[in-house]
């Protein structure tokens, strides 16, 4: 979701530089704020005791992320990082309630991208209970490829952002990439996965 970003500077918001790894937001940390992506690319994701980590998901130039808490008063599910180099605009809780009352058409665009998100969230889970590793790999490509058609393009994650992503071990993905390459479901180029 973008929010014209003149409307967000005029009820107060302010806009802050993260280098690429910086902690946003952490897990369990009070929802306060409403974040919006001006530069780059933020991931959000969970850990376990063991470090394990799980990519909730990508939220890159004009895209909004962290909301759903601050419509029910929880804490934030995950921890969002700087994936790269990023400009964020950060407006308070009360303002950004305010803005979605006095704009109708604004809440109602609201509406749909967490419908989508939910959505999403759902095929996702569905794909990560598949326990082949390479249906679940497929369909982390599919949902990540910005083209259509045949033509191969490069993916923008490595090895191990794919397991993160996957719930998978780096080694299965390594594992499961050979296999795809021989039966050309991709191509691997320079250590480059192309899909």
């Amino acid at each position: 979701m973008q929010i014209d970003l003149d409307l967000l500077y005029t009820w107060g918001a302010i806009a802050k530089e993260y280098k690429k790894n910086d902690v946003i937001i952490s897990e369990d940390e009070v929802a306060n704020f409403y974040y919006q992506v001006i530069e780059g690319c933020v991931r959000m994701y969970n850990s376990n005791d063991d470090g394990k980590e799980f990519t909730q998901g990508y939220f890159c130039n004009g895209q909004s992320f962290g909301e759903p808490p601050l419509f029910i008063n929880e804490k934030y599910p995950a921890t969002a990082v700087a994936f790269q180099d990023c400009k964020i605009i950060k407006l308070s809780k009360d303002k950004f309630l305010k803005i979605l009352d006095e704009y109708p058409s604004i809440q109602k665009q609201f509406l749909i991208v967490m419908a989508k998100r939910i959505h999403n969230k759902s095929k996702t889970s569905k794909d990560i209970i598949n326990q082949k590793p390479e249906f679940r790999i497929m369909a982390f490509l599919n949902s990540n490829k910005k083209g259509s058609g045949n033509t191969k393009e490069l993916v923008p994650f490595t090895r191990q952002e794919i397991a993160n992503f996957t719930g998978l071990r780096v080694e299965t993905v390594i594992r499961t990439f050979t296999k795809m390459k021989a039966n050309n479901k991709i191509e691997i180029i320079n250590h480059k996965i192309y899909f």
